[in-house]
């Protein structure tokens, strides 16, 4: 191993609030996000965790920085990869966001609610595109053209490494994932509970981007 390096990990699901009391937000446990820290740490690095709102324990040798909403991950996010040397995006941070944010509950009428939702920052493209020397990894959950969409989104986010995962991954204990080099290789394919493929994905990233920088 060469050298330590500082790791940033952003992980779980966020929330984007409707009213004092609802919000949208998905399934994203913050298990995955769990288990890369873990596989991180073993192998010497340093990690901080930007995570949404999980139930999942971190590693305690991790920094954690909680926050809610997409916008607050963004934020915090680029204040912390300003001091790491590569970014893994493991977080499922919510797409949208209401066009207004009631400031009262919203009431029942018993008519149809219609919502205007924009989109919300997308993180791991904004780190990237200003990432300079340093690294950023991707996870894509896609539910049909797994590959071709992954390798669209690697060029987007100008990743380095794309991991390809499905919907089935969401709230589970297993996973199953494809490794994608920045030339569209596929590095690797792991199977089983997310401990053993994150212990695989970060060998590849020790390989591919720890070492060789």
């Amino acid at each position: 191993m060469i050298g330590m390096a500082r790791i940033l990990i952003t992980s779980g699901p966020t929330r984007q609030y409707l009213d004092p009391v609802r919000y949208l937000t998905n399934a994203s446990s913050g298990r995955m996000g769990c288990a890369l820290a873990q596989a991180a740490i073993d192998l010497g690095h340093e990690v901080t965790i930007v995570s949404g709102p999980v139930q999942v324990p971190y590693p305690p040798q991790a920094r954690i920085v909680d926050v809610v909403s997409t916008e607050e991950m963004l934020t915090a996010a680029e204040r912390e990869f300003a001091d790491c040397d590569g970014l893994i995006g493991v977080a499922a941070p919510c797409d949208y966001r209401p066009v207004r944010v009631a400031t009262d509950k919203i009431a029942k009428t018993g008519q149809p609610l219609v919502l205007h939702l924009i989109e919300t920052p997308d993180i791991v493209a904004t780190l990237g595109a200003n990432k300079g020397t340093r690294w950023c990894v991707g996870f894509a959950l896609e539910t049909d053209d797994h590959r071709l969409r992954a390798l669209a989104k690697m060029q987007k986010k100008c990743c380095d490494l794309m991991v390809v995962n499905g919907t089935e991954a969401m709230h589970a204990v297993d996973t199953r994932v494809e490794v994608l080099s920045a030339s569209g290789d596929v590095l690797d394919r792991m199977e089983g509970s997310k401990e053993s493929v994150s212990r695989g994905i970060l060998q590849i990233i020790q390989r591919v981007l720890i070492e060789k920088g």
